[in-house]
């Protein structure tokens, strides 16, 4: 290999590492900050609100990111349309399920595998407040 070339696939390198780094802040970027209180959702609201639903992440930067709510207990997760497949899986699939008045979910690759839960609130026109238990927290809207 060339010292050109050998350079050239350094700087490469060093991009693709940048941009790996940066999937995490992505990721984090579904939080947007909440400044608004809704009516905390019970076990059964939470059922009647998500079970079969799409939920829609509202994103910072605009857009929104679907997660669809399986009636089997699967949750399908896709940062297609906001462009996230140029930075890491742009879908993943996970399981989900209410525990203690909380949605909690794992997923197979995004973030790791980790497994969260999120108090939910309601606000009107079908929006909720989420609140995941390492703090983020965000808004989202319950789609058919």
């Amino acid at each position: 290999m060339h010292t050109h070339s050998a350079f050239r696939w350094i700087k490469l390198k060093s991009i693709g590492a940048m941009i790996i780094a940066s999937c995490g802040i992505v990721v984090s970027a579904y939080a947007t900050p909440v400044v608004q209180q809704g009516a905390p959702l019970s076990k059964s609201d939470i059922e009647k609100m998500i079970i079969g639903k799409r939920i829609y992440l509202s994103i910072p930067f605009g857009g929104e990111m679907p997660l669809h709510y399986r009636t089997d207990g699967v949750v399908d997760g896709s940062g297609e349309s906001i462009g996230l497949g140029r930075f890491f899986a742009p879908t993943d699939q996970g399981a989900w399920w209410i525990e203690q008045n909380q949605l909690c979910q794992q997923w197979q690759r995004w973030y790791e595998g980790r497994q969260f839960c999120f108090r939910l609130e309601s606000l009107n026109d079908n929006r909720l407040i989420w609140r995941r238990d390492d703090g983020e927290e965000g808004i989202a809207r319950v789609g058919p």
